[in-house]
Protein backbone atom coordinates (compact mmCIF):
# COMPACT_ATOMS: atom_id res chain seq x y z
CA UNK A 1 0.00 0.00 0.00
CA UNK A 2 1.24 3.48 -0.46
CA UNK A 3 1.98 5.47 2.44
CA UNK A 4 2.28 9.25 3.47
CA UNK A 5 3.57 10.47 6.34
CA UNK A 6 2.41 13.91 7.38
CA UNK A 7 4.17 15.85 10.56
CA UNK A 8 1.05 17.74 12.13
CA UNK A 9 0.63 19.33 15.44
CA UNK A 10 -2.74 18.87 17.49
CA UNK A 11 -4.06 23.06 17.04
CA UNK A 12 -3.18 23.38 13.51
CA UNK A 13 -5.94 23.86 11.44
CA UNK A 14 -3.13 23.79 8.13
CA UNK A 15 -2.80 20.58 9.31
CA UNK A 16 -5.97 19.56 9.30
CA UNK A 17 -6.77 20.89 5.68
CA UNK A 18 -4.06 19.99 4.67
CA UNK A 19 -4.77 15.93 5.81
CA UNK A 20 -8.10 16.37 4.28
CA UNK A 21 -7.31 17.66 0.96
CA UNK A 22 -4.81 14.64 0.95
CA UNK A 23 -7.58 12.27 1.69
CA UNK A 24 -9.76 14.02 -0.98
CA UNK A 25 -7.42 12.51 -3.62
CA UNK A 26 -8.24 8.80 -2.89
CA UNK A 27 -10.56 6.96 -5.49
CA UNK A 28 -11.70 3.45 -5.80
CA UNK A 29 -8.31 2.62 -7.85
CA UNK A 30 -5.93 5.12 -5.52
CA UNK A 31 -6.23 4.33 -2.11
CA UNK A 32 -2.97 5.06 0.83
CA UNK A 33 -2.25 5.12 3.98
CA UNK A 34 -1.37 8.32 5.88
CA UNK A 35 0.98 8.18 9.09
CA UNK A 36 0.25 11.70 10.88
CA UNK A 37 3.14 12.80 13.17
CA UNK A 38 2.79 14.84 16.22
CA UNK A 39 5.74 17.22 16.08
CA UNK A 40 5.34 18.42 19.59
CA UNK A 41 6.11 14.94 20.75
CA UNK A 42 9.57 14.82 20.12
CA UNK A 43 11.88 17.78 20.52
CA UNK A 44 14.22 16.83 17.34
CA UNK A 45 10.75 16.97 15.06
CA UNK A 46 9.90 20.12 16.77
CA UNK A 47 13.55 21.34 15.87
CA UNK A 48 13.39 20.05 12.34
CA UNK A 49 10.12 21.29 11.25
CA UNK A 50 8.36 23.79 13.94
CA UNK A 51 7.17 26.55 11.83
CA UNK A 52 6.84 24.53 8.64
CA UNK A 53 4.22 22.22 10.00
CA UNK A 54 2.29 20.44 7.99
CA UNK A 55 5.16 18.90 5.88
CA UNK A 56 4.20 15.50 3.74
CA UNK A 57 6.10 12.98 2.63
CA UNK A 58 5.47 10.19 0.85
CA UNK A 59 8.95 8.50 1.44
CA UNK A 60 10.36 9.76 4.95
CA UNK A 61 13.99 9.14 3.99
CA UNK A 62 12.96 11.06 0.71
CA UNK A 63 12.10 14.61 -0.19
CA UNK A 64 9.29 16.36 1.26
CA UNK A 65 6.28 16.83 -1.35
CA UNK A 66 5.18 19.79 0.34
CA UNK A 67 4.39 21.76 3.62
CA UNK A 68 1.63 24.41 4.93
CA UNK A 69 -0.62 23.39 2.02
CA UNK A 70 -1.49 20.41 -0.36
CA UNK A 71 0.49 20.02 -3.50
CA UNK A 72 -1.70 17.99 -5.64
CA UNK A 73 0.02 18.07 -8.73
CA UNK A 74 3.78 16.46 -6.32
CA UNK A 75 1.32 14.52 -4.48
CA UNK A 76 -0.21 13.00 -7.39
CA UNK A 77 3.17 12.73 -9.19
CA UNK A 78 4.05 10.77 -6.37
CA UNK A 79 0.99 8.74 -6.45
CA UNK A 80 1.48 7.60 -10.09
CA UNK A 81 5.29 6.82 -9.75
CA UNK A 82 4.39 4.44 -6.78
CA UNK A 83 4.55 1.02 -7.71
CA UNK A 84 1.46 -0.04 -5.88
CA UNK A 85 -2.22 0.95 -6.65
CA UNK A 86 -5.00 -1.19 -4.93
Amino acid sequence: MIRFTLYSRSYCHLCDDLLDALHALQTDTVRFAVEVIDVDADPALVERFDELVPVLFGDPAGPELCHYFLDEAAVRAYLAASPVLI
